[in-house]
């Protein structure tokens, strides 16, 4: 049965069952799809933000801290943690913009580049695997709604703060 939301000014309306939340449906996507990704990260002692990390470098390399973190959907004081590890790991290297000394630019490594070499090939696999068993054309739905999803919630997001 679903629980009754009380707003102000407003009748109590009835809140969705938790397993019909789209913030746990989601959670429950994302961990069925990590379960299937993990493994081959933590045969590199990587964990998740980190591969992303490194993913990013390697299709976009030198990316300003910043940049790294809004692309990696990371927060800067978890980035402000992987970096100097996976620097100390020489897989990536840090070093200050020539445009602006207070900037850092992160780069990958030749070893870096040669770990992503590594995985990518295992994580390309697991790919094919879901899509095989979810289907193609669902998978490439299924990345539509979710992107259209974002931008709507982020249009939203701009038209609430324009009107601040």
């Amino acid at each position: 049965m679903a629980e009754l939301k009380e707003t102000p000014g407003n009748p109590p309306t009835p809140l969705r069952g938790f397993d019909r939340s789209l913030p746990m449906a989601l959670l429950k996507a994302r961990e069925a799809v990590m379960k299937k990704f993990i493994p081959a990260l933590r045969e590199h002692n990587l964990s998740p933000q980190q591969w992303r990390v490194i993913r990013a470098l390697n299709e976009e390399d030198g990316l300003d801290i910043s940049e790294l973190a809004e692309r990696c959907y990371l927060l800067m004081p978890s980035l402000s943690r992987i970096v100097p590890n996976l620097e100390k790991r020489k897989l990536l290297k840090k070093s200050q913009s020539s445009s602006d000394n207070r900037r850092s630019v992160i780069y990958l490594t030749r070893q870096g580049s040669a770990l992503y070499a590594k995985i990518a090939p295992q994580s390309a696999d697991r790919y094919a695997y879901i899509t095989e068993k979810f289907g193609y054309g669902k998978l490439e739905l299924l990345y539509d709604l979710l992107n259209e999803l974002v931008e709507k919630l982020d249009e939203t997001d701009e038209l609430e703060k324009n009107h601040e």
